[in-house]
């Protein structure tokens, strides 16, 4: 897209903000929020204008149901690795959980899961929040019934994720510096919904799907209205972000199947690689920036898997004129094609991917981005 019609995009943006009503207003009038939270389509934490920058630390989703090596996490959860990550200038990290560790359900070795896993989850979070940095909690592995979440569903579940929520909801509910993440990356679509249910309905609502990854048989999903209400039952009002389709690059329905929430504390989740459908300046425009103007928008995994860093390079520039937070994936130790990977080691030694992350974080936070 031409330069002048970004501009008048942006600008379009900038006056949505200002203007028109967002998703994100409050319902009802009461005490002011305290802490992080949304005002129309910015996150704003104490007077001012908030955007999430940072990136992903995983493996609290699979290390606990990890067999020849099970472990809460898959490294040193330390001082060392939050001051590692403050050399990037990050502001924000996000950490996938699995909800059969976090509820100790059965068929989870209980040395990894339940109390061992909530309190070092804990552990995770007090140390970053010590150093002023935003905690995203992401659902990222479910499974329904006796099933152990050994790799990602298309949806939650209806049995445990409910639960799962009103659990860690209840235990982060006092800081509204932790962020909720209700669920990774939905996939749902005709192939693994049965009976014709419409894939947004589905997500808002529930459906019943196909299990997939091998396990066999169908679960009844639980949509992103009950996993938002399970965090509200429990009075917190925390930021909660909720996905799209398609691994939730896909938001061409986010604004009409967006859940009812009486504390306006919304935001879009947004997971973008190289290698998905929409990946240019036009595209974020057409699809990206109707949401923008409505919501937040935070792009919660942002990658390349070409060891190279233009992709995220022109993102990240979008992104800035857009106010849009994005999360670098991810903060491990894979190589920069396999995850793909920022870093070389846990010190923070980039790969030639991460490096695009990490200068770009520097440069944005130097200049007061």
């Amino acid at each position: 897209m031409r330069q002048a019609a970004i501009a008048a995009a942006v600008v379009a943006v900038a006056c949505s903000r200002d203007a028109s009503p967002a998703l994100g207003s409050r319902a009802q009038a009461g005490p002011l929020p305290r802490g992080l939270h949304v005002e129309g389509s910015a996150l704003i934490d104490a007077g001012r204008a908030v955007r999430l920058l940072g990136v992903n630390h995983s493996g609290g989703e699979y290390a606990c149901v990890k067999a020849g090596g099970y472990s809460v996490f898959d490294s040193a959860a330390d001082d060392a690795l939050v001051g590692a990550m403050l050399g990037w200038r990050v502001n924000t990290v996000r950490l996938p959980l699995n909800e059969a560790c976090w509820l100790g359900l059965a068929g989870v070795k209980p040395a990894y899961a339940g109390a061992a896993y909530r309190s070092a989850v804990s552990a995770f979070v007090a140390r970053f929040r010590r150093r002023g940095v935003y905690v995203v909690l992401d659902l990222h592995w479910s499974a329904p019934g006796t099933n152990v979440p050994t790799e990602q569903q298309p949806m939650a579940d209806e049995d445990h994720s409910p639960d799962f929520w009103r659990s860690v909801a209840a235990t982060f509910k006092a800081d509204a510096g932790v962020i909720f993440d209700v669920f990774n990356e939905p996939y749902l679509s005709p192939e693994n919904i049965v009976g014709g249910v419409d894939p947004w309905e589905c997500l808002a609502r529930g459906c019943t799907a196909k299990l997939q990854r091998g396990l066999e048989g169908t679960y009844r999903t639980a949509g992103t209205q009950a996993l938002v209400d399970a965090v509200r039952s429990t009075g917190a009002q925390n930021v909660v972000l909720v996905p799209g389709l398609a691994f939730t690059s896909d938001l061409s329905g986010w604004l009409t199947h967006a859940p009812n929430d009486a504390t306006g504390n919304l935001a879009a989740s947004l997971h973008l690689y190289n290698f998905n459908a929409c990946t240019n300046a036009a595209c974020w425009d057409a699809q990206l920036l109707p949401v923008a103007a409505r919501v937040p928008l935070v792009a919660g995994e942002l990658g390349e898997d070409d060891c190279a860093h233009g992709f995220i390079d022109a993102f990240m520039g979008w992104a800035d004129r857009t106010k849009t937070s994005y999360l670098g994936w991810t903060w491990n130790v894979w190589g920069c094609n396999k995850g793909p990977s920022l870093v070389s080691d846990l010190a923070g030694t980039p790969t030639p991917f991460g490096e695009g992350l990490r200068d770009h974080l520097r440069a944005s936070h130097d200049a007061g981005l």
